[in-house]
């Protein structure tokens, strides 16, 4: 088994980022796009709104069975096979979605490009976290996570400059192109020799039939919750709130989330250098959670009567708060031994975007329901960051855990 590197500046950690990247661009670019795009195929205002958030669930779903698909095979069949696949079948739904023409359709390859998008993210965490020294790992994660959020922030560039048709195809374009670059990467050395051993690998349901391991299994995916509670709801339903808050300027979403996207970028890069100042996961953590709760007190109570350009500040510094995301998936892979960490690193950041679907956008709707849309927004807000804070402080401590061991 080939030893860690101390070295961040290595070809996995590069090519890591860059599908990140490209990952996040066909991740958002529906948000970012969703209102011209469903604009021109005659969708009223009040349509876009809800055929919306219904395209929006049905990514997420798509990613929630995509993260279990490809982190099963993360570590049945090794991390490089989830780069591989998972690239291919996004970049093909993303050249698709090029060619949509209603809702339905829109909704159907959203959920295929979900199922592809899945796995980028937590196999690229895991091989870095198995090929770099723990001693640095966390800064290592942090820079994969910061470099490839910038794609969110060239969505938004592409969308000021081409048709929202071709926006789809550049990006399916970009992901086949990075196909090239991910030859030169190598297997993880962890993952090999637990290839040779005699132990269950990448069976999902192993996380359910022992208590502990259920525990920490889900106390990681209740960490995770304000990052798409801020995305998925206050950032890329801005206008709508800004409407409410009588905000008189239109507001752009996309340009929200482009705001949004740089903010957490720079959040990750910091809270990785944060984590290895303070020698703690959870340290770091704590602290991007009250810069998150302040930036929310300030986006339920500064903006009435406001302006975009305030609101869109607003949301970069939601985005620094919930840039703790890098050091969360970090935290996941480090949580579980290495026949099940690519399962775990995979799937719970997508259980959590899942969550937008099928807990975080319910509950908004609830609640708004029953009282009203600025209501609803902020009673949501504050019962989303009491589960997460309750279930950090009960989460392990992973700074300088090895990783090389097994689940039995």
């Amino acid at each position: 088994m080939q030893k860690p590197t101390a070295s961040i500046f290595n070809i996995t950690v590069l090519v890591a980022a860059l599908g990140y990247f490209v990952d996040i661009y066909d991740l958002l670019l529906f948000s970012i796009i969703r209102v011209p795009s469903l604009a021109s195929m005659g969708l009223d205002k009040a349509a876009i709104m809800t055929s919306g958030e219904g395209i929006i669930m049905w990514q997420m779903v798509g990613l929630l069975l995509g993260g279990i698909i490809w982190g099963v095979m993360g570590d049945k069949k090794g991390r490089l096979s989830v780069l591989f696949g998972s690239i291919i079948l996004y970049s093909l739904a993303n050249i698709a979605n090029g060619f949509a023409q209603n809702v339905e359709q829109y909704k159907l390859i959203r959920f295929i490009a979900g199922l592809g998008l899945a796995g980028e993210l937590g196999a690229g965490i895991t091989l870095v976290t198995e090929l770099i020294a723990k001693e640095k790992r966390g800064v290592a994660t942090s820079m994969v996570a910061g470099i490839g959020l910038t794609g969110a922030i060239f969505a938004f560039i592409i969308k000021e400059n081409f048709h929202w048709r071709t926006c789809y195809f550049i990006g399916g374009g970009l992901g086949l192109l990075l196909l090239i670059l991910r030859i030169s990467v190598f297997e993880s050395g962890m993952f090999q020799t637990v290839k040779k051993m005699d132990v269950q690998r990448g069976n999902f349901f192993m996380f359910f039939n022992n208590a502990q391991r259920f525990k920490k299994y889900f106390l990681n995916i209740l960490i995770g919750l304000p990052t798409w509670f801020v995305i998925g709801v206050l950032v890329t339903f801005s206008g709508e709130f800004a409407e409410r808050m009588q905000i008189s300027e239109k507001v752009d979403p996309g340009k929200a989330i482009m705001f949004a996207y740089a903010g957490i970028s720079v959040g990750d890069i910091l809270v990785g250098l944060l984590s290895q100042y303070l020698k703690s996961r959870k340290k770091a953590l704590f602290i991007f959670y009250g810069i998150t709760a302040i930036f929310m007190v300030m986006f339920f109570t500064t903006q009435w009567n406001g302006t975009a350009s305030r609101l869109y500040w607003i949301c970069a510094g939601l985005g620094f708060g919930t840039g703790f995301w890098a050091i969360f998936v970090t935290m996941a892979a480090e949580q579980f031994g290495t026949n099940l960490r690519a399962t775990a690193a995979t799937t719970i950041p997508n259980m959590v975007r899942g969550m937008l679907a099928i807990f975080i956008l319910p509950l908004f709707q609830g609640l708004r329901s029953l009282t009203d849309y600025y209501t609803g927004g902020w009673i949501a807000a504050v019962i989303i960051m009491l589960i997460t804070i309750t279930a950090s402080f009960f989460i392990e401590e992973t700074f300088h855990k090895d990783l090389d061991y097994v689940e039995q």
